[in-house]
């Protein structure tokens, strides 16, 4: 990577992981879209992995007295059942596959029937939670709406929410990392200058987002966090349509 590439990534980093560290979600989504970008699929999974892993363990060391390790544990036992499964397969998804799911997910999610929300209360909700979150960051690098749907259905509070959520999202992008970064058949090779770079500037965001959180309540938490996700998402499936339907273009007289 050349200086500039990685001085611009590190400052979207830096800014990914501050607003993660207050809603807990989103700044992933941001980061993977920017990353889908710039560098080969798996290659910004696994680049996507380090600085997740680095933001959400350290959100976890600055929350831990939130946890609440019976929502996250059935939630972690879904997400390793289905990494065992896919390292079988050693599929890679298509870039405007993974982020037409990355906009949709957050969509199909809402249009659940009440009695289907998920409830991170029932321990069989949390791991067939973690199992389609592990499922849908395979496939997009990310699966924070579906998680923060799961969390957001309970009765934790925020704080509970983006410690909880932490704890879960470490595991999740580790198994990402071990997926990207060695199970499949052409793994990504990682700049190690880079990924030191990712851990500092996610332990920065983080850092620096905590007294931001501390200050909001639990309403304007859930409102800003829903206003977020879906203005990104359809980001998302705008990029996704148009990188897809891009090679059909000059075939319809459009382009050229």
């Amino acid at each position: 990577m050349s200086l500039l590439l990685m001085a611009g990534l590190s400052a979207v980093m830096v800014a990914t992981a501050f607003l993660s560290g207050v809603f807990g979600m989103a700044g992933g989504m941001v980061l993977i879209g920017v990353l889908l970008v710039l560098l080969p699929l798996p290659a910004a999974m696994a680049l996507h992995a380090v600085t997740q892993i680095a933001s959400n363990l350290w959100r976890a060391v600055l929350w831990w007295r939130h946890i609440r390790w019976l929502a996250a544990l059935p939630f972690i036992g879904g997400v390793l059942v289905v990494l065992a499964a896919w390292s079988l397969v050693g599929w890679v998804p298509d870039k405007p596959v993974a982020l037409l799911m990355l906009g949709l997910s957050p969509f199909v999610v809402r249009l659940l029937p009440p009695a289907l929300k998920p409830d991170p209360a029932r321990a069989r909700d949390g791991v067939a939670c973690g199992a389609a979150s592990m499922t849908l960051m395979l496939f997009t690098g990310v699966s924070g709406p579906l998680v923060d749907t799961f969390f957001l259905g309970g009765r934790l509070d925020r704080r509970e929410i983006v410690a909880t959520k932490a704890v879960c999202q470490v595991v999740g992008h580790g198994a990402k990392l071990a997926y990207f970064g060695a199970i499949i058949a052409d793994p990504a090779a990682l700049d190690p200058v880079m990924a030191v770079l990712a851990v500092a500037c996610s332990m920065l965001g983080t850092t620096a987002a905590r007294r931001l959180l501390d200050a909001m309540t639990d309403v304007q938490f859930r409102l800003w966090a829903n206003r977020l996700i879906t203005v990104i998402a359809g980001y998302y499936i705008i990029h996704g349509t148009l990188l897809l339907i891009a090679p059909a273009l000059p075939h319809l007289g459009w382009g050229q």
